[in-house]
């Protein structure tokens, strides 16, 4: 029997498999080893294929597709190193629950450890980080396709957030015409090929539990913390907190509305705390917070009891509070537990935000980082959406701005890293096709630069909005060594992304206005595409006004 056919029948099955769990994207890097799997996935229907020569970049385009899409995402690579490059995506999904399905091709076991060329361990390759592990043999007709398929599907069926590797083993010869060699032992799953259902359905539901003594909590004093929230989920929560009469502390990824703007300015207010510790209960959505103020706060509130409801598994909650966890879909857990109506309790709390908001308004008048954040909703397409990179412009985002409720907002707020920023901005929009503004810093910009070539493929207006402070301006926030600060911290490197975006073939603009940014925003959001606008700005002029800011409103 063929070998490069019978790896070919291997590898359909697999590739099948994916579809019955609902993997539509797959994201292929080129590789000789991974040629069994590129060609099943090229040759089945059901997949929309993308590819890139940077595997780290390609992992995280997954991400991307994977959280706008809200489904799995297969990636395909090859064997070696270009498997350890997915690492940090994976480590990504693990945190903030977006399911990957990443298929590493592999020498066979007597290759590995002799020397061979590109032949690495990848078995247990990415630790504990993915939720799900499984490591095939070398494919052989002696195992039947029914154990193949099942593993599969019981594998992927318990797959309810972050990311299954399955390391697929390849003997050579990879290449040859596709035969009759192991199309029996294909057959043998009969008319499982024509249907569109699993081989193996084992349905793993969580079922929200009803908290008994919910209707005494409600009619005392609370605090609501929005992190990361859907659209209908941030609406759901800003109603349901109105209802009831608490205030509500909305991050920058909650899409609430943020009621109470500007909270990582006022919650740095004594009053405003003391105010908030008369609160009984706290009730946190969702995760990943984003304000240095808010998570001091959440740190160091003693609330009777602190709740947290998010569909992901885990703690959720780095300062060990008493309370509950529970996981649970949110709209689903909000319908369990109705709000009663309550006047509104924390009035210096809400005061407190409309001065914030107003001292804002004025000191960012001039043009600069901290005014771009400010007025970042003015700049946002209709019916469009929103990513946001782990750079400082991103803190003064969430401190400054009030997004408007149910506009999605995206981001990689669970390892919070910079690697591969602009590549999920781009898997994120090709899942919804929708006009997308990215904000990055520029050091985010230079660490992903390969990925700029996945943004000639943008099927809808693009801009990648670069905030070049020159360098790592956030360490100016943090009490880092001033006479190591720049060489060793802040390490600016002096460059303009007008060749970048001219080596990729993308429009490139560089406004020094408000006005001029304005013009070149609207322009974007008429044409097909993708566009730089790169805004050089004063290097400390941001974390100047925002710790001028803080400083302010303590007082007020």
């Amino acid at each position: 029997m063929s070998t490069s056919s019978f790896n070919r029948r291997w590898a359909a099955v697999i590739l099948e498999t994916l579809t019955r769990h609902g993997v539509r994207h797959i994201c292929i890097a080129p590789g000789s080893r991974s040629t069994p799997l590129t060609l099943a996935a090229a040759g089945n229907g059901a997949f929309i294929c993308h590819t890139h020569f940077d595997e780290r970049g390609l992992g995280h385009l997954a991400l991307g597709l994977a959280k706008a899409g809200k489904a799995p995402v297969a990636v395909i690579v090859t064997s070696g190193t270009a498997v350890a490059n997915l690492y940090p995506a994976i480590i990504e999904a693990g945190l903030t629950g977006e399911r990957l399905v990443v298929l590493s091709a592999d020498r066979p076991p007597e290759l590995i450890d002799c020397g061979a060329n590109q032949a690495i361990r990848q078995q247990g390759i990415f630790a504990s980080h993915p939720s799900e592990t499984l490591s095939l043999p070398r494919p052989t007709p002696d195992i039947p396709a029914r154990w193949l398929v099942s593993t599969l599907d019981s594998a992927l069926g318990r797959l309810s957030a972050g990311a299954l590797h399955v390391n697929c083993p390849f003997a050579e010869p990879l290449y040859g015409e596709l035969n009759d060699g192991g199309l029996a032992w294909q057959q043998t799953l009969g008319n499982w090929w024509q249907d569109d259902k699993p081989w193996l359905c084992e349905p793993h539901q969580a079922t929200v539990i009803k908290q008994d003594d919910w209707p005494a909590w409600r009619r005392r004093r609370g605090v609501i913390v929005a992190g990361r929230l859907s659209a209908r989920e941030g609406a759901q929560v800003a109603a349901w907190a109105q209802t009831l009469g608490w205030p509500l502390i909305g991050d920058v990824l909650s899409q609430t509305g943020q009621p109470l703007p500007c909270a990582d300015l006022w919650l740095g207010n004594a009053r405003a705390v003391t105010e908030l510790d008369e609160a009984d209960i706290v009730i946190q959505f969702g995760a990943s917070l984003t304000g240095k103020r808010l998570l001091q706060w959440q740190a160091t509130c003693r609330p009777q009891e602190y709740w947290i409801v998010d569909s992901l598994d885990g703690r959720l909650d780095p300062a060990h509070h008493r309370g509950r966890r529970l996981v649970a879909d949110i709209g689903e857990w909000l319908a369990r537990h109705p709000a009663e109506k309550r006047a509104p309790w924390a009035q210096d709390v809400a005061m407190l935000s409309a001065q914030a908001q107003a001292r804002a308004e004025k000191m960012t008048a001039e043009f600069g980082e901290a005014q771009v954040a400010r007025r970042l909703p003015l700049l946002l397409p209709e019916q469009g959406q929103l990513f946001l990179g782990n750079s400082l412009v991103v803190r003064l985002v969430d401190a400054l701005a009030r997004l408007p409720q149910g506009y999605p907002v995206w981001s990689n707020r669970g390892a919070s890293g910079i690697d591969g920023l602009i590549s999920t901005a781009a898997g994120v929009q090709r899942a919804k096709a929708r006009p997308t503004l990215a904000v990055v810093g520029d050091l985010s910009a230079l660490y992903d630069l390969n990925s700029l070539a996945l943004l000639r493929q943008a099927p809808a207006p693009f801009v990648l909005l670069i905030v070049n402070n020159n360098g790592g301006q956030i360490f100016s926030l943090l009490p880092t060594p001033v006479n190591e600060r720049e060489r060793f911290y802040c390490m600016p490197q002096n460059v303009s992304f007008e060749q970048s975006a001219a080596m990729f073939g993308l429009s490139y603009s560089a406004p020094d206005s408000w006005q001029a940014l304005c013009e070149v925003m609207s322009g974007a959001w008429q044409r097909p595409g993708a566009t730089i606008v790169e805004l050089s700005v004063e290097q400390t002029a941001g974390t100047r006004t925002l710790q001028q800011l803080l400083a302010q409103v303590s007082h007020l």
